[in-house]
């Protein structure tokens, strides 16, 4: 029987962040979560810095919680909408402050203004999946 290899989420959450709802949630609908919780300083974010990264790369859809007030964090998803196939889905929580402030830069990712909950990522799950599968 062949080995099916799971569909890689990567979970972008500051140092500390209660991320155990989301992380089990994704898991239980039979997707595998790699978390980041950002560049360490005074190290930067590989992708920013044009280099490769293997969670960012293996990851059929990103849920992005970083503070977007930071410039950094901001080029990181600018660098994931740069380097993502069209049917990856990327998310990023955000306050409703934010969304307005840096409406330019959210363009072509979907926003939550609020922490994410179960319907939010249940049917994040579904886009993973089919994104997953798309690239088969």
């Amino acid at each position: 029987m062949e080995q099916v290899e799971p569909i890689r989420v990567l979970l972008d959450v500051l140092p500390g962040a209660a991320l155990e709802f989301d992380e089990s949630f994704l898991s239980r609908n039979g997707l595998s979560v790699s978390v980041c919780s950002g560049p360490e300083s005074p190290r930067h974010c590989p992708l920013v810095e044009g280099h490769r990264c293997r969670k960012f790369e293996q990851a059929r859809g990103v849920v992005f919680a970083l503070d977007f007030d930071n410039p950094e964090h901001r080029a990181i998803v600018e660098r994931y909408q740069e380097l993502a196939h069209d049917e990856t889905p990327i998310r990023v929580v955000v306050t409703p402050e934010q969304a307005e402030k840096y409406r330019a830069q959210l363009e072509g990712v979907e926003v939550w203004t609020h922490e994410p909950d179960a319907a939010d990522l249940d049917g994040f799950a579904a886009r993973v999946e089919a994104a997953g599968r798309a690239a088969e």
